[in-house]
């Protein structure tokens, strides 16, 4: 079993691709390519955390998960209304969560924080909302589609860029 963490996929919205110049020519072509992304490298037995902004219409997110490999947990964005949260498919739903991989203290959550729990003690921020705009700070990463080739990502990964 592998974790991945992704963010910001907004499937469904077509305000993303004119946002945040996505290299997509319709909604239709985007959502294909980041289902295919990340069925490429989420296997069924993986686990990914999403941190927030799932899909523009709450009423699509059952059958986008169900077509989505690996048991996937939900820590809201700004965009998730409750009935993204309430779909089928999700294994925990929350707003923030700390948790470890791989020996690595991890904070996560939609937002890139100033400061975070054990933040000297070499913790990390994974988080998204930012689209790969915002310069990180030490031990921070965005984990949005936008910043990671539009694919979920592990920590080694991360760590190695």
């Amino acid at each position: 079993m592998t974790v991945f963490f992704t963010a910001d996929t907004h499937f469904g919205d077509h305000r993303t691709i004119n946002i945040h110049k996505r290299p997509f020519a319709s909604v239709a072509e985007m959502d294909a390519e980041l289902i295919g992304r990340w069925n490429a490298v989420v296997g069924v037995e993986d686990v990914v955390w999403h941190l927030g902004d799932v899909a523009r219409r709450p009423a699509d997110v059952a059958a986008l998960l169900a077509r989505l490999n690996g048991t996937k947990h939900l820590l809201r964005g700004n965009n998730d209304p409750d009935a993204t949260g309430a779909a089928p498919g999700w294994a925990s739903v929350g707003d923030y969560a700390e948790i470890e991989v791989e020996g690595r203290a991890l904070v996560l959550g939609h937002y890139a924080f100033r400061s975070w729990n054990r933040q000297h003690k070499g913790a990390l921020n994974l988080h998204g909302h930012s689209h790969g705009r915002l310069t990180p700070m030490p031990r921070q990463f965005d984990v949005g589609v936008d910043a990671r080739d539009f694919q979920p990502v592990t920590l080694a990964q991360l760590l190695a860029k």
